[in-house]
């Protein structure tokens, strides 16, 4: 009872899934994804495990159509689903079923660079919401697939989505490839169980995500010590995420580790004047845990 969209990227081989719904956690029943093996997108009256064993079968070298003629074979109430199945070679299976709630409909498109997608949606308030999110979909100016997907997302909704309205949402990016980490198999998995715009919401976690791997590639320039790498990516990352505290705090300690006092005080002292949590206290706990230098007198000072 929802509508999504599903698509495999040619150029890189990443699957990406958007949906949005009026039923509550829509993330945890719709998205299905597996790196170098497919994406299932399953909804309407929703049977979840079309998810996990439409994977399990795309593993097995199932094709997508195969996959799907397994699926609806052994399912009584297949009228009643509706389905999109995008396989490791770009095939692509979708199911509307005839019984699925109107208004209820799917499109699918190969793009000139040989991405694949399909969109699909059911309740419509009105005819044409999976012609407008591919439409949005190929005519977004965003270099990242997550962005392609939310605009679709939005498409969908400007055309009238679900006629209930909207409560939840969700955004699913995988790796190119497996890399043998299930952890990191999946480069984006961002869900709003419960809100009055999910996918203003949806839209503002993709920007903190994007904003702590900043910061993520800034600790792997200290660690390289690269400090003035760093830095930019940190300052990149505050600018991304509104000056969050953490975010200024564990910079501040980043420079504090590479000798460079100066630079790290203003960082934490914003830090410090947040408000929002008890930063000073928490410097003073890192030498123990071999974060900050043991210095009394270099604490002292920072805490000011």
């Amino acid at each position: 009872m929802t509508y999504s969209i599903v698509a495999r990227e040619h150029a890189t081989g990443r699957f990406g899934l958007a949906v949005q719904s009026h039923w509550f956690d829509v993330g945890r029943l719709v998205p299905w994804a597996s790196p170098g093996v497919g994406a299932v997108a399953t909804q309407s009256l929703v049977e979840v495990s079309y998810g996990p064993l439409g994977l399990q079968l795309l593993r097995g070298g199932h094709s997508a159509v195969r996959t799907l003629d397994a699926l609806r074979a052994a399912d009584e109430g297949r009228d009643l689903r509706q389905v999109a199945i995008i396989d490791a070679a770009g095939g692509v299976a979708v199911h509307t079923g005839a019984r699925c709630i109107g208004r209820a409909g799917d499109r699918t498109e190969t793009l000139a660079d040989g991405t694949v997608l399909s969109a699909q949606a059911n309740m419509m308030r009105h005819d044409g919401v999976p012609e407008a999110m591919v439409a949005a979909f190929v005519a977004a100016e965003a270099d990242e697939l997550a962005d392609r997907l939310l605009a679709a997302l939005r498409a969908a909704e400007a055309h009238g989505g679900d006629i209930r309205g909207r409560q939840s949402a969700a955004l699913v990016v995988t790796a190119p490839a497996s890399t043998g980490k299930p952890w990191e198999d999946r480069e984006l998995s961002l869900s709003v169980p419960d809100h009055a715009a999910p996918l203003d919401e949806l839209a503002r976690l993709l920007g903190v995500q994007r904003a702590y791997e900043r910061m993520n590639a800034g600790d792997a320039a200290m660690e390289r010590d690269d400090p003035d790498a760093a830095l930019a990516e940190f300052g990149a990352a505050l600018e991304a995420g509104g000056g969050r505290a953490e975010m200024e705090f564990w910079t501040g300690v980043a420079l504090l580790n590479a000798g460079r006092e100066a630079d790290a005080q203003a960082y934490l002292d914003r830090a410090f004047a947040d408000g929002s949590g008890e930063w000073r206290e928490l410097l003073r706990r890192l030498p123990a845990s071999g974060l900050l230098p043991d210095d009394a007198d270099l604490l002292a000072r920072l805490s000011r």
